[in-house]
């Protein structure tokens, strides 16, 4: 029997929302608001795509600010998901997951896996130095992918936009 047709994903996205609202935090020592060309690629994906940008803020490469950022995100009720870029290598600085990673209830894995296949594709072996990362806190997404501008551009249009009202819609309905 096929389940293709009328299974449980058409079924689960039947509870999808048509809009979400979105915290988006770039981190960064370096970047500001006006400079911030894969803060401002995301913001523009997501607001094309009809979605409210409920907050955006440069976080510094500290893992409290970090988490204290993604945690006002989280439980704000206004925000139903949290976007992250940067902060995700493997250079000192580099604490984004580590910062994020324990507020997490439950990982989605496949994201940081896709993210690094198709970034794969795009520039070989590098990838594998990428920690993006994803989970679900609460009822909110959360999302942690790398700053520069190929990265938020593959990750929102190929990874998150595709599923973002679908897992949002899930979250509303658990609980």
């Amino acid at each position: 029997m096929s389940h293709r047709h009328g299974g449980a994903p058409e079924q689960h996205r039947s509870y999808a929302p048509e809009s979400v609202g979105c915290s988006l935090l770039t981190v960064s020592d370096s970047r500001t608001l006006e400079n911030d060309s894969a803060g401002s690629l995301i913001e523009a994906a997501l607001a094309g795509a009809g979605h409210r940008i409920e907050r955006r803020a440069i976080v510094r490469d500290e893992a409290e600010g970090i988490r204290a950022a993604v945690r006002e995100g989280i439980e704000s009720p206004e925000v139903d998901a949290v976007i992250v870029c940067g902060g995700t290598g493997v250079a000192p600085r580099d604490v984004t997951p580590e910062a994020v990673g324990p507020l997490l209830e439950k990982r989605l894995d496949g994201f940081g896996e896709l993210f690094r296949a198709l970034s794969f594709a795009e520039i070989g072996t590098a990838a594998m130095l990428s920690r993006a990362l994803a989970g679900v806190a609460g009822r909110t997404a959360v999302y942690v992918m790398p700053g520069s501008s190929a990265a938020a551009k593959l990750g929102v249009e190929r990874l998150i936009l595709p599923e973002l009202t679908h897992l949002v819609g899930q979250l509303r309905r658990s609980g």
